[in-house]
């Protein structure tokens, strides 16, 4: 069957087309869904870690994000002093992954 390209052409014409609002509103739907589920709790997890490092404090039990669990010894501007058994290092404050509080929350967490 052949088609006479004015046909064609009125054909293509008569397909209704679709709304620029078919399009923009399931975008913006889809940004929405994705600033709750992965913007949002990344930003709360940054702001909580970042509360947790400005309140480190000689004497704290802290972790490690390569595991080691130690004392602080002294905090500094950018960095934080531990001693690890007879080990004394230090590490940048972005490094601390967590402040133990007892001993039994470290036992918990393996």
């Amino acid at each position: 069957m052949s088609y006479d390209p004015t046909q064609l052409i009125l054909f293509a014409q008569s397909q209704p087309q679709a709304s620029p609002m078919e399009f923009i509103v399931p975008m913006i739907l889809m940004v929405v869904i994705f600033y709750f589920l992965l913007i949002r709790p990344q930003q709360k997890k940054a702001k909580e870690h970042t509360k947790m490092v400005g309140a480190l404090k000689s004497g704290d039990s802290v972790v490690t994000r390569g595991g080691v669990v130690g004392a602080v010894q002294s905090v500094k501007d950018t960095t934080v002093s531990i001693r690890s058994l007879e080990s004394k290092f230090e590490v940048e404050k972005h490094a601390i992954e967590r402040v133990i509080a007892d001993k039994s929350d470290l036992k918990d967490n393996k």
